[in-house]
């Protein structure tokens, strides 16, 4: 049986409708018209126990509004969606002891007391066992390293420091779901590492569900081999990352070394993708060309000192995914923001 199972879900955001001019104010306030947008429009999936399934899509797609949802924050206008057997806008307290939730620009630890006050204070609040409580803090210590800052005030630490906090938090009770969203934002490259490993670790040492939503798709790739795309409120694609490399990464790179830069580099039938002075990358198709072809007219022409070929990375080909859907851009300037949990944009370098 799926732990989370969705089915036809939509959320549908009233507005008052506003009106310009010298009274356009009183009339607003005094109006009973409105403007709907659909923020989710009749999505469906389910997921099952120990999955790690990323859920992303750009600003305004309706990711954190489903969210939400399945969290019991937001009431659904229509559908239907159970988590762990149960609804969560019914159930919320018995909702959230199954379920651990990570916001990466929000706490949940206590700001002026030390990060082993917040978790005990966590314990009684959730009512857990002490002999658990030991057991789970201790395997969060270990491999998230917690010990140098446990007894710091949360005040003090960095962002990577209080992310790895945050996430033993999220454990501490045991969830079988861990909600993520922007885990990683705002890290440098090691302390994302950890993150990502220790996310790893959990869902294959002790079977958590995970739910990420981030616009840094390194993540997904990284964590989720399950990803669902979401676009206008509705989900376009559901499937495992190499599904969606094999249905749209007909792209490869192809990266030159030249032993002098021989300046901007035109090429028929690729495209120059990264300018680097000698280090130049090109994309191609693999269907209309090969990169022996490539390398071949190229040395022909410019002296060449090193090689080599990689597949095109998943934010390539969900760029891709988007443009074909229609949009020429990743930011969301042209749909109104109707969920503002997070204002990031999609990272594709």
């Amino acid at each position: 049986m799926a732990i989370i199972d969705v089915d036809s879900l939509s959320k549908e955001f009233r507005q008052p409708k506003r009106f310009s001019g010298t009274f356009g104010t009183v009339r607003t306030l005094l109006t009973r018209e409105y403007t709907t947008r659909m923020a989710v429009n009749d999505v469906s999936f389910s997921i099952e126990e120990g999955e790690a399934v990323g859920y992303v899509g750009p600003n305004g797609a309706g990711k954190s509004t489903t969210i939400k949802m399945l969290t019991g924050i937001l009431v659904p206008t229509s559908g239907h969606v159970r988590v762990d057997g149960r609804i969560p806008h019914q159930h919320r307290r018995e909702n959230a002891r199954r379920i651990g939730v990570v916001f990466g620009q929000r706490s949940q630890l206590w700001w002026d007391l030390p990060v082993r006050d917040s978790y005990e204070l966590h314990q009684h609040v959730y009512d857990i066992p002490p002999a658990r409580f030991r057991d789970n803090l201790g395997f969060c210590r270990d491999v998230l390293d917690l010990d140098p800052f446990i007894d710091s005030p949360v005040r003090q630490l960095s962002l990577g420091q209080r992310m790895r906090a945050e996430l033993a938090l999220a454990l501490l009770h045991e969830p079988a779901i861990l909600f993520l969203d922007e885990p990683t934002i705002g890290l440098d490259v090691l302390a994302k590492d950890r993150i990502r490993d220790f996310l790893k670790t959990i869902n294959r040492e002790r079977r958590v569900t995970i739910i990420l939503t981030t616009h840094d798709l390194k993540d997904i790739e990284e964590i989720c081999p399950r990803l669902i795309v979401i676009n206008f409120g509705q989900a376009i694609f559901d499937g495992t990352v190499r599904e969606l490399k094999a249905r749209l990464g007909n792209q490869r790179l192809v990266k030159v070394e030249f032993e002098h830069d021989p300046g901007p580099v035109v090429l028929d039938g690729a495209e120059l993708v990264a300018d680097d002075g000698t280090r130049k990358t090109f994309s191609f198709d693999r269907e209309e060309t090969t990169a022996l072809d490539l390398l071949t007219r190229l040395s022909g022409r410019f002296p060449i000192s090193d090689v080599s070929l990689e597949e095109v990375g998943i934010e390539e080909v969900i760029r891709q995914l988007y443009q074909d859907m229609g949009r020429e851009t990743l930011e969301a300037s042209s749909v109104p923001e109707l969920d503002t949990w997070t204002r990031g944009r999609v990272v594709t370098r």
